[in-house]
C-alpha cells in the first residue's frame, strides 16, 4: 500500500491546469478543439466590434497548423499592470481569468471563455507572437510553450490602433489535424451576419481561396441566404429593441417548405438547445398569431398551436445579455429567467404592431399555419391508424430486421443496406451479437417535398422507425434508441449516392439528435479487390489500388483483379473482413458542424426549385473525383 499525504497534493501553477486538461478549457482535443482556439482569439476582436471600436478583422490560415487572427479595435492595453508589475499583453497571455470582459465598463457583452481565452490558446501553442498597435507605436510579444521569450517591447513607430496574433497548434498537447478552410468559413460567415456592417476576411495561404464577409443587412440576409432555395411567402420581418440593458434582434420569414429553421444567439454563441430567449419568441409568436386570427375572424375552429406556427419558419433569434448565465459546458442554452419576459414583450409589442400595419403579409402567414393545422390533424390520424397496425408502437420488430444479441444500445450497431442481396450477405457475414442487419426493400420517400402524414405511409421509412424505437419529430425520445452505431452501407455508385441522401435527408428532418450526437455513419466498402496466389488486398480507389499493385506485389506478371459493382457482388466472409469488421473496417462518421448551413443544403438538393441546384452542382462538380454512372 503507497502512502498518500499532503506532499501528494499536486498543485499546477500558471497555464500548466490547461496544458494538463485541455477539454476542461476547450471541450476537446480534436479537430473542433483546434478551431476553437481560433475562436477564442477572434471573440475578443468580436467583442471589440460590439463596443463599437472595430470594424475589420482579418483571420488567416497560415499553414495545416498556424493561423494569424488580425483586427482594428482598440489593441490589448501595452501599459504596466498595477497588480502584477508587467505589461497587460503578458498579462492577458499567461494568467488565467484576466481581461477586459470583467470590467462593464469596458464591454457591455462579451462571449469566448469570460477572461480565459487568449491565455488558453498560449497554453496549447507551440509558440505564438502578438504585435499591438496603440498610440502611434507597434508592440511585440514572443512566447513558447506557453512561456515569454521576452518582456513586451516597443519595435517601432504604427498608424491606427489593433492586435495581431500569430499561433501554432502545439500537437504534443493537441491531436494532429490541419485547420480547415470550410469549418471557419461557417464561423465567420455567421458572425457577419450577426454583427452587421462588420468586415471579417478569410484567407487561405494554402490554396489561395479568399472571402470577405460583410453584411449591411445583417439578420434579414441571414434569413434570405438561408431561405434561397425556398419560396419566402413575405418580406422579411425585422427589429430590434434595447429593454432593461438586454438588446434583442430578431428576423423571420414564412417560407413554402414543410420544415422549421430557427437559430437562436446569445452574446453571438449559438445556443443550438436555445433557452429562455427562445422560449420567449415562441410565446410571443403563437400569441401575436392567434390575436390577429382572433380580430381578422380568419378561423371559427380552435386556436392553432404551437407545432403549426413552426412549418416553413425560418428565425434567427438573437440577444445580447450583459450577464448570460449558460447551463452546461458547451453554452448551449440561456438560463437567464428574466430574458424571457424581455423577449416575449419584445417580440408582441412589435409584431402586434407589424400585422395591425401589414394585414395582407399577415393573412398570408396565417393562410399557411393554418394548412399546416390541417396537415397535423391528418399526420395525427395517420399515426394513429399506424400505431393501430403496430408499425410505430409495438413491442415486436419489423420481419426485415435481422436484429442482434446484445441489448446495450451503447454497444450494439445496425446496418440499413442497399437491396436484398447485399443484405442477404450482410446477414450471413455479421457478428450477429452486436451487429443489426435492416435490408432497404422498396422506394425510399424524398420527405423534403412531403409532409408528415404522406410520409408516415412510405413503408420503408416506417420500418426503420420501428427498427431504432426511438420515434421521430415531437415523439421522438434519445433514451428509446436501440443501436448508437446507424450505419449506412450502399453501393459505391450513383444509385447508392442517392439512397445514403434520401435517409440523410429523412434522418434530418425527423431524427436530427442522431446526426447531433454522432450516432450516424457512412460504410466504405472496398472498389477493388486485387489477389495474386493466396495474397489478398482490397483498394477504396483508383489511386489506392495503383499504389497497392507496386507496393505489395513484388512482380506485376499473375496479378488478378475484380471491381465490385455493388455490395451483392461480395461474399459474406468479403463484407465481413473489408467493411463490417470493426477491427479494420473504415467508416465515415456524419458530423452536423453547421445545422443551418445542413438545412440549406437539403433544401437546395432535395427541394422543388431547379435553378438553385443547377447552381450548386455547377459549383461543386469541381470536386468530384469518381462518378460511376
Amino acid at each position: 500500500m503507497t502512502d498518500y499525504n499532503a506532499a501528494n497534493i499536486q498543485v499546477l501553477e500558471g497555464l500548466d491546469a490547461v496544458k494538463k486538461r485541455p477539454g476542461m478549457y476547450i471541450g476537446t482535443t480534436g479537430i473542433l478543439g483546434m478551431h476553437h482556439l481560433v475562436y477564442e482569439i477572434s471573440d475578443n476582436a468580436i467583442d471589440e466590434s460590439l463596443a463599437g471600436h472595430c470594424n475589420n478583422i482579418k483571420i488567416t490560415i497560415e499553414s495545416n497548423d498556424t493561423m494569424i487572427i488580425e483586427d482594428d479595435g482598440r489593441g490589448i492595453p501595452a501599459g504596466i499592470h498595477p497588480k502584477y508589475n508587467k505589461s497587460a499583453i503578458e498579462v492577458v497571455f499567461t494568467v488565467l481569468h484576466a481581461g477586459g470582459k470583467f470590467d462593464k465598463d469596458v464591454y457591455k457583452v462579451s462571449g469566448g471563455l469570460h477572461g480565459v481565452g487568449a491565455s488558453v490558446v498560449n497554453a496549447l501553442s507551440r509558440n505564438l507572437e502578438v504585435w499591438v498597435k496603440q498610440n502611434g507605436k507597434l508592440h511585440y510579444q514572443k512566447f513558447e510553450n506557453g512561456k515569454k521569450v521576452e518582456d513586451v517591447k516597443e519595435i517601432g513607430e504604427a498608424s491606427g490602433q489593433g492586435t495581431k496574433v500569430k499561433f501554432s497548434v502545439n500537437f504534443d498537447i493537441m491531436e494532429k489535424n490541419s485547420f480547415s478552410y470550410e469549418i471557419l468559413a461557417k464561423r465567420y460567415r455567421e458572425l457577419a451576419y450577426l454583427n452587421k456592417g462588420l468586415k471579417i476576411l478569410l484567407e487561405d495561404k494554402r490554396t489561395e481561396e479568399k472571402e470577405e464577409f460583410h453584411y449591411e443587412g445583417g439578420l434579414v440576409e441571414f434569413v434570405e441566404h438561408l431561405n434561397d432555395s425556398k419560396i419566402l411567402l413575405h418580406k422579411t420581418i425585422y427589429f430590434e429593441k434595447e429593454k432593461n440593458g438586454t438588446s434583442v434582434e430578431i428576423a423571420l420569414a414564412y417560407n413554402d417548405s414543410y420544415s422549421e429553421n430557427v437559430l437562436s444567439y446569445v452574446n453571438n454563441i449559438n445556443t443550438i438547445e436555445g433557452g429562455t430567449h427562445l422560449i420567449g419568441f415562441r410565446f410571443a409568436l403563437l400569441r401575436s398569431v392567434n390575436k390577429f386570427i382572433k380580430v381578422q375572424k380568419l378561423n371559427k375552429d380552435e386556436r392553432v398551436t404551437s407545432d403549426d406556427i413552426k412549418e416553413g419558419l425560418t428565425a434567427i433569434v438573437s440577444a445580447k445579455v450583459m450577464e448570460p448565465q449558460f447551463e452546461g459546458q458547451t453554452k448551449s442554452k440561456l438560463g437567464n429567467s428574466e430574458v424571457k419576459g424581455i423577449v416575449e414583450g419584445i417580440v408582441s409589442e412589435k409584431l402586434d404592431l407589424f400585422f395591425e400595419e401589414n394585414p395582407n403579409v399577415g393573412k398570408n402567414i396565417v393562410q399557411k399555419i393554418l394548412m399546416a393545422a390541417k396537415a397535423r390533424e391528418a399526420a395525427k390520424k395517420a399515426r394513429e391508424l399506424t400505431r393501430r397496425k403496430t408499425v410505430l408502437e409495438s413491442n415486436s420488430l419489423p420481419g426485415k430486421l435481422s436484429d442482434c444479441t446484445i441489448k446495450d444500445p451503447t454497444k450494439a450497431e445496425i446496418f440499413i443496406v442497399e437491396g436484398d442481396s447485399a443484405g442477404g450477405s450482410a446477414k450471413l457475414g455479421r457478428d450477429r451479437y452486436f451487429q443489426a442487419i435492416l435490408p432497404l426493400r422498396g422506394k425510399i420517400l424524398n420527405v423534403e417535398k412531403v409532409r408528415l402524414a404522406k410520409m408516415l405511409n412510405n413503408e420503408v421509412l416506417k420500418t426503420l422507425i420501428l427498427a431504432l424505437g426511438c420515434g421521430i419529430g415531437d415523439d421522438f425520445n434519445l433514451d428509446k434508441l436501440r443501436y448508437h452505431k446507424l450505419v449506412i452501407m450502399t453501393d459505391a455508385d450513383v444509385d447508392g449516392s442517392h439512397i445514403k441522401v434520401l435517409l440523410l435527408t429523412f434522418l434530418f428532418r425527423y431524427m436530427k439528435p442522431l446526426l447531433e450526437n454522432g450516432y450516424i455513419y457512412s460504410a466504405k466498402p472496398p472498389l477493388y479487390k486485387i489477389w495474386k496466389g493466396k495474397k489478398i488486398v482490397y483498394a477504396y480507389n483508383d489511386e489506392e489500388k495503383e499504389a497497392i499493385i507496386k507496393k505489395e506485389f513484388d512482380s506485376q506478371s499473375g496479378i488478378n483483379m475484380q471491381r465490385y459493382k455493388g455490395l451483392g457482388e461480395m461474399t459474406p466472409n468479403q463484407l465481413w473482413e473489408t467493411t463490417m469488421d470493426s477491427k479494420v473496417r473504415i467508416m465515415d462518421k456524419i458530423n452536423l458542424f453547421d445545422g443551418a448551413e445542413a438545412d440549406r443544403t437539403f433544401s437546395i438538393l432535395m427541394g422543388d426549385q431547379v435553378e438553385p441546384r443547377r447552381n450548386f452542382i455547377d459549383k461543386n462538380a469541381k470536386y468530384v473525383k469518381e462518378l460511376d454512372i
